[in-house]
C-alpha cells in the first residue's frame, strides 16, 4: 500500500510540474484525420454577416486611430528632445537592434489610454515577447517621450503584468531602463501596496531563484527605486554618456550637500563598470550595448529548437503539414457579434481559425451551447471551448469534463469567449431549480479550469460579462494570454440589461436604468478595458491565428530549457 501511495504521489508530482519541465524530449507528434468544417456563411444570415462587418470596420478604425497614437509616444516635441538634445534612440529602434525582427508579439499597447490621470500612452512603456537570437523573450522597455519614462500606477501594472508571463511561461526578460523614476503625485498608488512599484524587485528575486534568466540594458536615467532593476538582474550593460543610475541626481545632491556634480561623474558607465562593479558591461554607444545583450542572451543553457524543426520537416515530409483553413480569415470580421444576439454559430469562427479547417469535436449533441473539440494551430494540437449561446447547465458539465480530458493529455487549452450579457432570471420554482442545477455546473466547471495545470489562451470574440465569464477563463483565472477583439465588450452586464440589475421602482428607476446603461456603454468597450490593462491587448480577427501560433509557440519554449528548475517555496502571484 505504501508502495502504491508513493507512486501515486509520484504521478501526480509530475503532471504538476510537466509545464515547467527543463526536460529536453521531443516526443513525435501524432499524426491527425479530423473531420474538416467546410462552412461558408450561411445565405439566410447574410444580413447578420453584413451587420457585423459594418460594425468590425468602425472597431477597425478605432483600432487604427488609437495605434498611430501610441506610436506617436509623447508627441513629436517630446521625440525632438529625446533624440536630438538627448542623442538617444527611440523605443521602438531600441526594439528592432535588440530583437531578430519585427514579428514579435506586443502586449497591451492601449495601457494607458483614458485613465482619470490622463493618457499615458502604452502606459509608459512597451512590453512583449520577442525573438533574441532564436529564443522568445520577454521585454519591458521605458518610452522617455512619454512623461519622460516617468513611472505611472499603469506603468508598474503593465510591468508587472509582463513579469508575470515570463514566470508563467519561464522566458527571459530583457529590461531596456530609461526612466526619471515614480510620478510623486500620485506615490499612493505606486509605492507602498502589495502590488505597487516594490513588487517589481520581489519578482526579480524569485524569477532568479526559479533560474529564469534576466539582462538589464540601462540606455537612459535610471533613478531611485528604478536603480535596483539593473543591479538585481543577473547581467547589466550600460550605454557611456546616455544610461545614468543613481538613488539620487544631481540636484538633490546640490540640495543636500551643496556639492555640483555631474551624472556621468556620480552614476555614469564609465563609474558603474569600473569602480562600483554594479553593471558588467560597458557600451560606447547603444549599438554596441544591444551587441552585448544579444550575446548575453546567447550564453543562456537553451537547446535552441533547431531539432524541433528538423523533427517537423521530417513529419511533413511523411505527410502531415500545417493546412491554411479553407476560407479566409478575413471573413472573421463578418464572424465577430455586434451583440449577443445576433451571434452566428461560433464553428464558422473555429473552421477559420484551425489548420484545414479540421475539427474533431467532443460531445456535438450535449449542452450545445458551449462547442469543445480538439484541432490544431500551426500545427499545435489544442483543445478549444467556443461559447455557442448562452451556458447551460449541461453545458457548463461538458466543459469540465474536456478541460479535465484536456489536463489528462497535456492539451493546451484555448477559449473563444461570447458570454451571455444577463444572468436568467428567476420566475417560477422550476426555474429555481435550473438556475440552481447551473449554478453547481458553472461552479464545477470553474473549479475544472483554475485546477487545470495545462496552459489556456483567452480570446473573447463578443461579450465577457457576468459569472459565465469566469467559466470560460476570464482574467482572474489566470490565462496564460488574453485577448479582445475590437467588438468586445467587458462589464458586469451588456450595455441595454442594465434594467435588469435594479429593483422597479417607476420613473426613478427608468431613468437611472438609461444612465446605468450610458456608463456600460462607455465602460464596457474593450478599449477603455484594454486602456486599464484587463487583458494582454486588442487584437484585429483576421489576426487571430497568428496570434494564438506566437502565443503557443512561447508557452512551448520552456521544454528548450536544459537547467534545473528551481521553484521558490510557493507559486508567484501578480
Amino acid at each position: 500500500m505504501h508502495r502504491c501511495a508513493a507512486r501515486f504521489v509520484e504521478q501526480h508530482w509530475r503532471r504538476s510540474v510537466r509545464w515547467t519541465s527543463s526536460a529536453p524530449g521531443r516526443r513525435k507528434a501524432l499524426r491527425s484525420s479530423f473531420p474538416v468544417l467546410d462552412l461558408p456563411v450561411p445565405p439566410a444570415q447574410r444580413h447578420v454577416y453584413q451587420d457585423n462587418v459594418q460594425n468590425s470596420s468602425a472597431c477597425s478604425r478605432k483600432f487604427w486611430e488609437l495605434s498611430e497614437r501610441v506610436r506617436k509616444g509623447g508627441g513629436d516635441s517630446a521625440v525632438t528632445r529625446h533624440t536630438q538634445r538627448n542623442k538617444k534612440l527611440l523605443v521602438r529602434d531600441r526594439l528592432r537592434l535588440l530583437l531578430d525582427d519585427e514579428d514579435y508579439l506586443e502586449l497591451s499597447p492601449f495601457a494607458g489610454l483614458g485613465l482619470p490621470y490622463g493618457d499615458i500612452p502604452s502606459a509608459g512603456c512597451l512590453t512583449g515577447v520577442g525573438r533574441i537570437n532564436g529564443l522568445w523573450c520577454v521585454f519591458i522597455a521605458n518610452d522617455a517621450t512619454v512623461k519622460g519614462g516617468t513611472a505611472y500606477p499603469i506603468t508598474v501594472k503593465k510591468q508587472l503584468r509582463a513579469q508575470q508571463i515570463a514566470v508563467q511561461n519561464r522566458l527571459p526578460c530583457v529590461y531596456l531602463v530609461d526612466s526619471g523614476g515614480a510620478f510623486l503625485p500620485l506615490q499612493s498608488e505606486i509605492f507602498p501596496d502589495r502590488m505597487h512599484g516594490g513588487r517589481t524587485f520581489y519578482n526579480e528575486a524569485i524569477m532568479s531563484a526559479m533560474k529564469i534568466p534576466q539582462v538589464a540594458l540601462v540606455c537612459g536615467s535610471c533613478t531611485a527605486g528604478g536603480a535596483y532593476v539593473p543591479t538585481m538582474a543577473e547581467e547589466a550593460v550600460m550605454v557611456h554618456r546616455i544610461g545614468t543610475i543613481f538613488l539620487g541626481g544631481p540636484p538633490l545632491v546640490k540640495a543636500a550637500t551643496g556639492e555640483e556634480v555631474t551624472p556621468e561623474d556620480l552614476g555614469g558607465a564609465k563609474l558603474h563598470s569600473e569602480v562600483s562593479g554594479c553593471v558588467d558591461h560597458f557600451a560606447w554607444e547603444e549599438k554596441e550595448a544591444f551587441l552585448h545583450t544579444r550575446n548575453i542572451i546567447s550564453t543562456l543553457n537553451f537547446r535552441l529548437p533547431e531539432e524541433e524543426e528538423e523533427g517537423r520537416r521530417e513529419e511533413e515530409e511523411g505527410g502531415r503539414r500545417e493546412d491554411e483553413p479553407l476560407q479566409s480569415p478575413e471573413e472573421l470580421l463578418g464572424l465577430a457579434p455586434k451583440s449577443f444576439s445576433h451571434s452566428l454559430d461560433v464553428r464558422l469562427i473555429v473552421s477559420r481559425l484551425v489548420d484545414g479547417s479540421r475539427f474533431q469535436e467532443f460531445k456535438s449533441g450535449y449542452g450545445a451551447t458551449l462547442v469543445t473539440g480538439f484541432a490544431k494551430v500551426h500545427g499545435h494540437l489544442v483543445g478549444i471551448a467556443a461559447s455557442n449561446g448562452e451556458l447551460s447547465s449541461e453545458a457548463a458539465l461538458k466543459g469540465s469534463h474536456f478541460v479535465q480530458l484536456c489536463d489528462q493529455r497535456d492539451v493546451p487549452l484555448v477559449f473563444l469567449q461570447n458570454t451571455a450579457p444577463t444572468p436568467p432570471e428567476t420566475l417560477s420554482t422550476a426555474q429555481s431549480e435550473v438556475n440552481g442545477n447551473r449554478l453547481k455546473a458553472l461552479g464545477s466547471m470553474m473549479s475544472a479550469i483554475a485546477c487545470a495545470s495545462v496552459p489556456k489562451v483567452t480570446v473573447v470574440i463578443g461579450g465577457c460579462h457576468g459569472v459565465d465569464s469566469y467559466s470560460m477563463c476570464g482574467r482572474a483565472f489566470d490565462p496564460n494570454f488574453l485577448y479582445l477583439w475590437p467588438n468586445a465588450r467587458v462589464s458586469l452586464t451588456a450595455p441595454g440589461a442594465a434594467g435588469s440589475l435594479l429593483p422597479p421602482a417607476g420613473e426613478q428607476q427608468q431613468e437611472q436604468e438609461e444612465k446605468l446603461n450610458r456608463r456600460l456603454e462607455e465602460e464596457s468597450s474593450a478599449f477603455f478595458s484594454s486602456g486599464r490593462l484587463w487583458d494582454d491587448g486588442v487584437i484585429l480577427p483576421q489576426d487571430t491565428r497568428k496570434v494564438l501560433r506566437d502565443s503557443l509557440d512561447i508557452i512551448k519554449q520552456q521544454q528548450y530549457q536544459l537547467s534545473t528548475s528551481k521553484s521558490p517555496a510557493a507559486p508567484l502571484r501578480m
